[in-house]
């Protein structure tokens, strides 16, 4: 089941999917630094790829009222699916973020669905075996990356690429509270048995 850390543990799979698909050479043997969140310590990356995490929204569609039955017949709360909102930074010179920001994008193209292998691997078991989450590149206008940049950053802007995950679901650790079970029937006088 993919509880409450099921957020921190997608952002760090993508992380750790761009840090083992790095190749320095494809670079000009630059090392490359991976970050989840642009500033660590109040320092920009000098080169390399940042994640933040600048918006959790619920997925209204894919609600499922009635939540999940476990093996022993009980049923857990409601599910929550998310959708999460990151936007990917590309830090270096010029010339160095554009290489950067077209590998990052194709690299993430090649891979649009996280597997629960792949969300599970940085050695905790937060999604089930049958889990995944989808990424997707979104369209944001000029204003509104402007306008999220300068809420996570004092730093000059750089190039950056908004995506979506949709639909984590975080499942409750809570039980729906069952009823007893049936041991006497009654019929009244409105019933045809």
């Amino acid at each position: 089941m993919a509880d409450y850390r099921a957020v921190t543990a997608f952002c760090d799979s993508v992380i750790r999917l761009l840090k083992t698909s790095y190749r320095p050479e494809f670079f000009g043997n630059n090392p490359l630094d991976f970050r989840v969140g642009i500033l660590e310590d109040s320092k920009p990356l000098t080169s390399g790829v940042s994640l933040s995490l600048y918006r959790i929204y619920p997925n209204v569609t894919n609600r499922i009222p009635a939540g999940r039955v476990n093996p022993d017949g009980s049923r857990q709360k409601t599910r929550l699916p998310v959708d999460l909102h990151l936007l990917l930074t590309a830090w270096g010179s010029p010339s160095l973020q554009y290489t950067i920001a077209g590998w990052m994008m194709r690299t993430l193209e090649d891979t649009p669905i996280f597997t629960a292998s792949m969300l599970n691997s940085i050695g905790t078991e937060v999604f089930r075996q049958d889990e995944e989450v989808e990424v997707n590149i979104v369209d944001l206008t000029n204003d509104d990356l402007f306008r999220i940049w300068e809420k996570l950053s004092t730093e000059p802007y750089q190039i950056s690429v908004p995506y979506v995950a949709r639909n984590v679901r975080i499942d409750s650790g809570l039980q729906v509270p069952g009823a007893a079970a049936v041991t006497e029937r009654r019929f009244g006088k409105n019933n045809a048995s």
